[in-house]
């Protein structure tokens, strides 16, 4: 539950909203307040903010200004709004899945503005995954071994191509989860995703999904052994291996011709 106190100003001597420098806006100022009290854990995820009219009160504001407060709040996923009876807006404390989310869905559109090219997208990979790899091989626990085994299984064939990407995208999400850093984590997924839409992996082939698990668990297989040098090695392989089949998609989405 969301009491006022925890976000309207904390001292009677404390001018309120009206009163604040004008170096920035009255709605600036208390958006941070509510963000403060989010971050500092006054507020906790899933919480209800009052009603826009209390808040107003509280502040000594009017309730157009706490809108506008509140839309900075949500465009920085600081909280949530619900419509109906029982809406409102929601503390959300932020995540690394929501963050990973909101960037993949900025470099997504970013790419199809082409404001970023095919080969800045495969270089931050090789930059991000090589060393996610290396650092796994360094970090392991024996459930990650188990993990990253269970998303490159031997009858990984027999299924369907959906499924078979299902795995192919798990494998990565653990190597990366297993490298022990979640701001790597937060960096790689976007760009994997991204990179992911530009396949038509379902006319690929039998022989490209065989090869794309073999390398999953030769990679695998150098992270369960704790060698990073061949862990990294056998990611730079696996990249480059699959650099001519996002380069023939991506010049296929450019001509608009759908997947090849």
């Amino acid at each position: 539950m969301c009491y006022m106190s925890d976000i309207a100003p904390k001292s009677t001597t404390q001018p309120s909203a009206r009163g604040r420098a004008a170096s920035s806006k009255v709605y600036e100022d208390i958006a941070a307040e509510i963000r403060r009290s989010i971050l500092s854990g006054e507020l906790a995820s899933g919480d209800r903010l009052p009603p826009e009219k209390q808040l107003a009160d509280d502040f000594g504001v009017g309730r157009t200004t706490i809108r506008e407060a509140l839309r900075l709040c949500a465009g920085a996923q600081l909280i949530q709004t619900e419509e109906g009876s029982t809406g409102g807006s929601f503390v959300a404390r932020p995540s690394s899945a929501r963050l990973s989310d909101s960037l993949g869905s900025g470099i997504g559109m970013l790419a199809q503005a082409e404001e970023v090219s095919l080969e800045e997208l495969l270089e931050l990979r090789l930059l991000l995954e090589v060393p996610a790899a290396r650092f796994a091989a360094e970090r392991r626990t024996e459930e990650d071994v188990e993990r990253l085994k269970d998303a490159s299984p031997i009858e990984l064939l027999r299924l369907s191509p959906t499924d078979q990407f299902t795995h192919n995208q798990e494998f990565h999400s653990v190597l990366i989860e297993t490298s022990g850093n979640s701001l790597l984590s937060i960096a790689a997924r976007p760009i994997f995703v991204v990179l992911q839409r530009s396949l038509g992996r379902s006319r690929l082939g039998a022989g490209f999904h065989g090869a794309i698990n073999e390398h999953h668990r030769d990679i695998a297989a150098a992270v369960a052994s704790g060698d990073p040098a061949a862990a990294a090695r056998r990611m730079v392989e696996h990249l480059e291996f699959l650099r001519p089949y996002y380069e023939r998609a991506w010049r296929y989405a450019r001509a608009g011709k759908g997947q090849p």
